[in-house]
C-alpha cells in the first residue's frame, strides 16, 4: 500500500513537472514558432541569413483562420485595371528567353515551385526582440498621423516624422505608387525607415482601417538593416487587429516568386543605377480585395484579402481577426 502511494506521488510529481514545462516561456515560444512556420516543401537559405520556406499554397498561415477552412483560392482576379494584363506584358512575364529577373535577394540561391508560396521563416531571435510573443509582428499602437492635418506638430507626433502626399474626397477604386528603393542607415535598433502606399478609412479614432505596403528598414522587426518588402493592415487603429506581412491571417498569397518581409534586390545607389517597386491596390468585388505589387520587368506579386470588415467605403473589404496565444 505504501509502495502504491509512493508511485502515485511520483506520477503526480512528473505530471506537475510536465505541466510546468508546457507553460514555460521556452515551450510557449516553441508552440508559437510552430504556428508561424508551416511545413516546407523546400527551404532556401538567402545570402542575408533568411530562410525562405516554400510552403504549399493551401498550407500558408492565412488558412489558420476558421472561416477559411474550405476556401477556394482565386488564382486570378475577376477584375483588373485596364492594361494590367496587356499581351505585351504577359509575353514578357511568361517568356522563357533568358533568366528570370531577381527582385529579392533569396533568388540568388533558388526559387519556389508553382503551387507553393515563399514564406520568410520566423526564428527564435525574432521573437526575442519583440516586447512579447503576443505583440510580435504588430505595431506598438502608434499615434496615427492625420495626413489631412496642416499642423506639423500633429504630423510628427509620437516621435515619427512623416512626409505625406495624399488625395481624398472622391469614390476611389484603387491606388498605385512607384517607389524608389533605398537602404537608409538606422542608428538605433528601435528606429525604422520606410516608404509606402498607405490607404486609410474611417476616422482617426478607434475605427481607423488601414492597408500599408512598400519597403522598410526595421532592425527591431527583422534583426538587420536590409531593405525589405512589407505590408501591414489593421481594422481598429492598430489596437487588437492586424500585423506585418503574413504573420497572422490577413492575406492569401498566390504568387510563388515574392516573399513578404524578405530583402529587396537590387537597391538604388547614389550616382548609380536606380531601382523602384510599383504597388497597385484595387477593388475587385464586395467580397474580395487584391493587393498587387508590380516590379520592374513586369514582374507581378499578388495577394488578396477574402474576408471581413469594410476598410474604405467603395474601396476595400479587409480581414478582421486577431491571432492569440
Amino acid at each position: 500500500m505504501a509502495a502504491a502511494r509512493v508511485v502515485a506521488c511520483l506520477l503526480a510529481a512528473v505530471m506537475c513537472l510536465s505541466c510546468e514545462a508546457a507553460r514555460s516561456p521556452e515551450a510557449r515560444m516553441h508552440r508559437h514558432l510552430k504556428r508561424l512556420n508551416k511545413p516546407a516543401v523546400k527551404s532556401i537559405e538567402s545570402p542575408d541569413g533568411d530562410i525562405i520556406d516554400c510552403v504549399h499554397i493551401s498550407h500558408q498561415p492565412a488558412f489558420d483562420h476558421p472561416f477559411l477552412k474550405n476556401h477556394t483560392i482565386q488564382m486570378r482576379p475577376s477584375y483588373h485595371p485596364e492594361g494590367l494584363y496587356d499581351e505585351s506584358k504577359a509575353n514578357v512575364a511568361s517568356s522563357g528567353d533568358g533568366e528570370r529577373p531577381m527582385v529579392q535577394l533569396w533568388h540568388r540561391n533558388g526559387r519556389c515551385a508553382p503551387g507553393t508560396v515563399p514564406v520568410r521563416r520566423t526564428k527564435k531571435d525574432d521573437l526575442m526582440r519583440a516586447t512579447s510573443m503576443r505583440r510580435y509582428g504588430r505595431k506598438h499602437k502608434p499615434t496615427v498621423a492625420n495626413p489631412m492635418s496642416v499642423d506639423l506638430a500633429m504630423l510628427n507626433e509620437g516621435g515619427h516624422q512623416h512626409a505625406i502626399s495624399y488625395v481624398q474626397g472622391e469614390k476611389y477604386y484603387g491606388a498605385k505608387a512607384t517607389i524608389n528603393v533605398w537602404e537608409p542607415k538606422i542608428e538605433q535598433p528601435n528606429e525604422f525607415s520606410l516608404s509606402q502606399l498607405w490607404i486609410l478609412g474611417g476616422s482617426f479614432g478607434e475605427d481607423l482601417n488601414s492597408i500599408e505596403a512598400g519597403w522598410q528598414v526595421s532592425p527591431d522587426l527583422y534583426g538587420d538593416n536590409n531593405t525589405r518588402l512589407f505590408t501591414y493592415w489593421t481594422s481598429d487603429a492598430y489596437q487588437a487587429t492586424g500585423c506585418y506581412n503574413i504573420l497572422c491571417s490577413g492575406f492569401v498569397q498566390i504568387n510563388n516568386e515574392v516573399a513578404m518581409g524578405a530583402s529587396i534586390f537590387p537597391i538604388s545607389g547614389y550616382s548609380g543605377s536606380q531601382y523602384d517597386i510599383s504597388i497597385l491596390i484595387w477593388k475587385v468585388s464586395e467580397q474580395a480585395a487584391h493587393l498587387v505589387l508590380l516590379f520592374e520587368n513586369c514582374h507581378k506579386h499578388e495577394d488578396y484579402c477574402p474576408l471581413a470588415a469594410v476598410l474604405c467605403p467603395l474601396l476595400f473589404l479587409f480581414l478582421d481577426w486577431t491571432l492569440g496565444l
